[in-house]
């Protein structure tokens, strides 16, 4: 690594990279083992929540998660998260529960039914992305389709809202991820603003889905 990259930060990416892609080699081979065909069935209780249009969580507000076409080894790690505490879910702590039910295969079957059998492709990003998306983007990728094997989720498609509310969770620490709350840690709140915006409007991205197989 050479001084003019040191001074200039333009290390930084390469370092979370790395860093993030050691973190994430053990769901990934979790995810590896998953069968989609039994997570559909446990997963069925997903869609409480992930499956009605519009469905908000409350204490603090915002849109629950689309989590259909995400990435199978962040799904494990944010469960694993849940269910060891490391990372709270609002005021009632539904999602600790709902992970502290779920054994090591239950979460691996259920990440392969939400990632599906073909992994989510971007066709490049639209539009001009705000100064901050360049670091997001060596591991969310440009275009918000995340860097195979560094453990990060996808954020094309996502709820605006909930990415601003995952970022001040990392500010906070009420989610703990060294990466992130490093990196979030030093966000203004219009780059917290901005990057969601703009990874929220990139498409093909994540998706909802209904009980019943239709999309919205």
């Amino acid at each position: 690594m050479s001084l003019k990259m040191v001074r200039s930060g333009l290390w930084a990416p390469l370092v979370v990279a790395l860093a993030l892609s050691t973190l994430a080699s053990a769901a990934a081979a979790q995810a590896a083992a998953g069968d989609a065909v039994r997570g559909a069935k446990v997963a069925y209780t997903c869609y409480g929540c992930h499956g009605i249009p519009d469905y908000r969580n409350t204490y603090p507000t915002y849109h629950v998660p689309k989590i259909f076409g995400q990435r199978a080894d962040y799904i494990i790690a944010a469960l694993g998260e849940y269910k060891a505490g490391t990372r709270q879910h609002g005021r009632n702590g539904t999602m600790n529960a709902q992970a502290a039910s779920l054994s090591d295969k239950d979460i691996a079957d259920v990440a392969a039914f939400f990632a599906g059998a073909t992994p989510l492709k971007g066709d490049g990003a639209t539009g001009t992305p705000p100064a901050i998306v360049a670091t997001c983007a060596a591991c969310h990728g440009p275009d918000g389709v995340a860097i195979a094997g560094t453990g990060a989720p996808n954020l094309a498609g996502q709820h605006a809202d909930y990415l601003v509310n995952s970022l001040h969770g990392y500010q906070k620490g009420t989610r703990q991820n060294a990466i992130m709350q490093g990196f979030a840690g030093q966000l203004k709140e219009e780059d917290v603003q901005a990057a969601a915006k703009w990874f929220a409007a990139q498409s093909p991205g994540l998706w909802a889905q209904k009980a019943s197989g239709a999309k919205y």
